[in-house]
């Protein structure tokens, strides 16, 4: 996948777990789980928004794009 998720780093760096992200965001543990471990297909910016303000970050704090090399995979 090109778009890397850095949750879990943030969540290090402010010294808050998995849980307590949860319930200040209003997200599932499920729903931030597949999130964090990179299988998410979309995410709402209202919910981008929500775990920014809670973490005290800016969406690339979160988010990383990387190229993906086609001729590697052959």
């Amino acid at each position: 996948m090109a778009i890397i998720i850095h949750i879990d780093v943030m969540l290090a760096k402010r010294k808050m777990s998995v849980t307590e992200l949860s319930e200040k965001v209003g997200i599932t543990m499920a729903n931030l789980s597949i999130l964090k471990n990179g299988k998410a297909k979309a995410i709402r910016l209202s919910t981008l928004e929500a775990v920014c303000r809670v973490l005290e970050c800016q969406p690339g704090d979160i988010l990383e794009y990387r190229f993906e090399d086609d001729t590697q995979e052959e």
